[in-house]
């Protein structure tokens, strides 16, 4: 409760509202809820508070958790550990993360040599470990299960049923398990390594319809730059996420608002992960105005604040324009999405629509908006120069070109 208090948590979500209740009495819980519905703090809340009522008074082995949390991506298993630090501040237990592209020797010494309560980390570094011996999963009391869709969609189900395997029989342990949806391949994982299990169902279309203002602009890919850059100029956007299909658009784009004096960083595939770590740590502490990323940072990216996130290219998979307009809008906060809707993907309209159940509101953008860059550009030239020493920008101003 110290640390609730400390985050200034001051309701449940739907999704903690209808899991506490089961979860805290120990029982199975099977939840379909997408990323920022307050499900992480669900089932960390039920890990510390498992363990403040059942203290551990036997001496385990170094890399034997009480807790195992499994998440399909890096960025997902760094966040859950952020959080778990957080909510567990006052919890006298010990929680590692193991993920691949981080120092593997280090995390190798951290499992012989400290204790571990609650380990939280991707299928392939865990299995990895588990082959070596460095981890022995026979003492999990609660198991959790994150966004189990995508690691079915990522080919980790046979890395997880071996290591669901690895820990004691359902019976003996509590099961967690969150997905975004439940198909029938999903609800058969569910069954097998739940019992009994109380389900919860926090629906996509509420989330994406509720907190979100959504905007659709038709536009054409010769004026999406010009339409990009008028937009965070005009509307005087300081924290923005912007989504490119392909990592080489992504990059171009950063190049693009760069060059005209827009501060800007890139998250995608091609980044390594301590790279990944630090640029992301520049985005939330508001070192730089715009993130753009490929969909590497649809799911377990949580900046607070994050006002506007923008659909430079709309997603080939309708799932992830839920998520990807999910990390703004977040625990009943407000926000805005804006969709670019051009002459080569305006056909993922009607899919999307199909998925959100509702009708997707198209305009076409002000004039002012499409206002040409270099125009643009040099009748905002002294506010530029202002908000790139606001945002601690250190690159040299470079003349004006075409995009």
């Amino acid at each position: 409760m110290h640390a609730i208090y400390d985050l200034q948590f001051q309701y449940c979500t739907p999704v903690q509202a209808e899991t506490l209740v089961k979860s805290l009495a120990g029982e199975d819980v099977t939840a379909q809820a997408q990323t920022g519905t307050g499900k992480t703090a669900a089932f960390l809340i039920t890990i510390f508070s498992h363990f403040l009522k059942h203290p551990d008074e036997t001496k385990r082995h170094h890399g034997t958790p009480r807790a195992l949390i499994l998440a399909p991506t890096r960025e997902l298993v760094m966040q859950i550990e952020r959080d778990a630090r957080g909510l567990g501040k006052y919890v006298p237990c010990s929680i590692l993360s193991l993920l691949g592209g981080m120092d593997y020797g280090k995390q190798q010494q951290a499992l012989k040599t400290e204790a571990c309560d609650v380990l939280i980390c991707t299928p392939g570094r865990l299995i990895d470990f588990k082959r070596k011996n460095l981890v022995d999963l026979g003492k999990v009391e609660i198991l959790v299960l994150d966004e189990a869709d995508r690691m079915l969609d990522m080919g980790f189900i046979p890395q997880v049923r071996s290591i669901v395997i690895s820990t004691p029989p359902k019976a003996r342990r509590q099961t967690m398990f969150f997905s975004a949806t439940m198909s029938t391949d999903v609800k058969r994982l569910a069954e097998s390594w739940t019992r009994q299990a109380f389900e919860v169902n926090v629906t996509p279309e509420n989330l994406a319809v509720d907190s979100v203002d959504q905007i659709t602009y038709i536009t054409t890919q010769h004026e999406k730059p010009t339409l990009l850059y008028n937009l965070i100029m005009q509307k005087h956007l300081e924290r923005v996420l912007i989504f490119a299909n392909r990592r080489d658009e992504a990059r171009r784009l950063k190049e693009t608002l760069e060059t005209y004096g827009i501060s800007c960083t890139l998250l995608s595939g091609e980044v390594d992960q301590q790279q990944r770590i630090r640029r992301l740590e520049r985005f939330r502490e508001g070192k730089v105005r715009v993130l753009v990323a490929t969909d590497v940072a649809s799911r377990g990216l949580h900046v607070e604040a994050i006002s506007h996130v923008i659909n430079y290219n709309l997603p080939q998979d309708t799932e992830e324009y839920v998520h990807r307009i999910g990390r703004t809008g977040r625990a009943g906060a407000s926000g805005t999405s804006i969709s670019f809707a051009d002459e080569f993907d305006s056909y993922e309209l009607p899919k999307l629509e199909e998925f959100l159940g509702t009708k997707v509101k198209c305009t076409y953008p002000d004039e002012n908006l499409l206002v040409p860059i270099p125009e643009a550009y040099a009748r905002l030239a002294p506010e530029l120069h202002h908000q790139n020493k606001q945002h601690r920008t250190t690159r040299p101003r470079r003349s004006p070109r075409r995009s």
